[in-house]
């Protein structure tokens, strides 16, 4: 080790005119440590609503540079004051997230630690075009007979806190399993599913409610937990009106009502790959028509 680092610091003296530090072994764990702490944040602002938060703040802090580089005092005065405030309240909106961290921390081994460094990356692909037909045939034959069905596609942003208020399946999304959970009078009917690439991984899950005051007062519970979930994440809700039978679709704050099985197919279509979907992250339900909010159910 000592011989190593002479030989990069002659090179570096000759080259570039500097002295290489001395590393020490007590050097190269403190640094496996800090990229190990940096990866389990990232990883978990990644899979939780602290990612839209995350975006949001670069947001601002590139408001701030251009309000820097414009000597515009007065605004970079109120960022300073705002910075400590902001700090704190970030704590306290994130405080079920930041506690389910580090309880998840505490439960790994260190083989399990190790483990989550060399985990590669999964597949890129959400679900075949059998499992897209499988849900769109799904949700109008539940319509047809006037099923209500409740069902949260996710992507990008993991929807693990709502996963763990329903009960574990883990199965594989086919026509007959959505019909058989959502069927009247069931144990798994009430609540919502979570797919998952192209797997149910949770049923009976409670969903966020939206406090949009612009809604319809027609809508009922399923609308408005659709509507909340898609304020909150990236996922695409799917509702089937158990009143009217006629699907909708939420996503990206907005509610597109009454859709036809083509425009189910081709919003699904658009999350089968991650590039896809990208594309359409401002555009949130804007490839199809949107109802009026205020149509009835």
């Amino acid at each position: 080790m000592e011989e190593f680092q002479n030989i990069l610091s002659d090179f570096f003296s000759e080259v570039f005119g500097v002295a290489v530090p001395t590393i020490r072994y007590t050097d190269i764990v403190e640094i496996l440590i800090i990229a190990y702490f940096i990866y389990r944040i990232l990883v978990w602002v990644k899979n939780t609503r602290a990612w839209m938060l995350f975006r949001g703040i670069l947001f601002v802090m590139a408001f701030f540079v251009l309000a820097w580089y414009l000597q515009m005092n007065t605004i970079l005065w109120l960022g300073e004051k705002l910075l400590s405030a902001g700090v704190i309240a970030l704590i306290v909106v994130f405080q079920p997230e930041l506690r389910r961290a580090l309880e998840s921390l505490g439960r790994r081994s260190f083989s399990q630690i190790i483990g989550t460094l060399t985990q590669g990356r999964a597949s890129v692909s959400r679900f075949d075009d059998h499992v897209l037909n499988d849900l769109v045939k799904a949700c109008f034959e539940m319509g047809a007979v006037k099923t209500g069905a409740l069902i949260a596609v996710e992507k990008e942003v993991q929807l693990g806190e709502y996963e763990r208020t329903g009960i574990p399946v883990d199965a594989l999304l086919t026509r007959q399993l959505l019909i058989n959970i959502f069927e009247k009078n069931t144990p798994l009917h009430d609540g919502a599913i979570i797919v998952r690439g192209d797997r149910v991984v949770a049923a009976t899950c409670y969903l966020p409610l939206t406090d949009n005051l612009e809604l319809s007062k027609d809508l009922g519970t399923r609308h408005r937990a659709a509507v909340g979930l898609s304020e909150v994440s990236d996922a695409v809700v799917i509702v089937v009106s158990e009143e009217t039978g006629k699907v909708s679709v939420a996503c990206d704050t907005e509610l597109c009502r009454d859709v036809t099985p083509e425009t189910l197919t081709q919003i699904l279509k658009n999350l089968q790959q991650p590039e896809n979907a990208n594309k359409d992250d401002k555009k949130g339900i804007g490839f199809f028509e949107r109802r009026s909010r205020h149509e009835e159910v």
